[in-house]
């Protein structure tokens, strides 16, 4: 199997882990939405050398690992190439600020080496934060709850189409590369010559595929004009959701979980 079907297979795979029929996957999407930028915006308010309280915030999206019945194994190896690169933000910092903060078991511990880790792990809790909203909600879904806090409906359209002509253009790229494959057995990679060619037949192929698909959408009554509606209002269980969690994130961020922990130990 090609790694552009992998990644085709991954999306799919995702796509169906937000049609579960589960607890979580059922919570309104915009409670979920707000609840997740909620969270983006508290994670990276944190200040660079305050590592203890970025650590903390790691409360949330475990706590949702657990209640959505997710694998936080499986996600991390989703997120496999995404997580290296946001690691490698500020991974420099070292160099640039030497000063001693502190000491831990006689290791000295500069104030570049806090920021450093403090980047890393406010790039982790986001994309992981990011991907729990993805793999609970449908695009369709996120699509409703974006309309509802009136973002351009021009916006919302192109967001849409973008994440579902993602898998027509890997699907297309995946049957090409095995065509390609039966035809030149044995062979590592594409030949320099026939790069041009492949790339053309991508760009018809898909071309076609999007514009089927497209036409097939307005049949089923889609237009950039019409609404995205998710189905049902918010209820009571939905308020909910998104005041607890809006409420534990806000705790979280005034009073430093770990910090506290250890003061209580000391």
């Amino acid at each position: 199997m090609s790694k552009i079907g992998n990644a085709a297979r991954s999306i799919s795979r995702l796509d169906e882990l937000a049609r579960r029929d589960t607890w979580l996957n059922r919570v309104h999407p915009l409670s979920k939405l707000l609840v997740t930028l909620l969270y983006l915006v508290l994670v990276v308010s944190w200040k660079p050398r305050q590592l203890t309280g970025v650590l903390g915030m790691a409360v949330y999206p475990f706590v949702l690992f657990e209640i959505g019945d997710l694998s936080f194994g499986k996600a991390l190896y989703r997120l496999k190439i995404v997580l290296p690169v946001v690691c490698l933000v500020g991974i420099l910092n070292p160099f640039f600020d030497r000063e001693p903060v502190l000491t831990v078991f006689g290791v000295t511990v500069t104030g570049g080496v806090l920021t450093m880790l403090s980047l890393m792990a406010k790039g982790v809790l986001t994309v992981l934060s990011t991907y729990l909203l993805i793999a609970t909600t449908t695009v369709e879904s996120i699509c409703s709850a974006l309309s509802m806090l009136h973002l351009p409906g021009i916006i919302v359209t192109e967001f849409l189409l973008i994440c579902r002509y993602v898998s027509v253009l890997l699907g297309e790229a995946d049957r090409m590369w095995q065509a390609y494959s039966l035809r030149s057995p044995g062979q590592r990679g594409v030949a320099h010559g026939a790069w041009g060619s492949m790339l053309g037949q991508l760009l018809l192929r898909s071309m076609d595929r999007a514009k089927a698909l497209y036409q097939s959408m307005c049949m089923r009554g889609f237009g950039e004009d019409r609404p995205f509606a998710y189905g049902r209002g918010l209820t009571g269980r939905d308020v909910l959701y998104l005041v607890l969690f809006a409420a534990a994130l806000i705790t979280l961020r005034i009073f430093p979980v770990l910090e506290l922990v250890g003061k209580l130990f000391s």
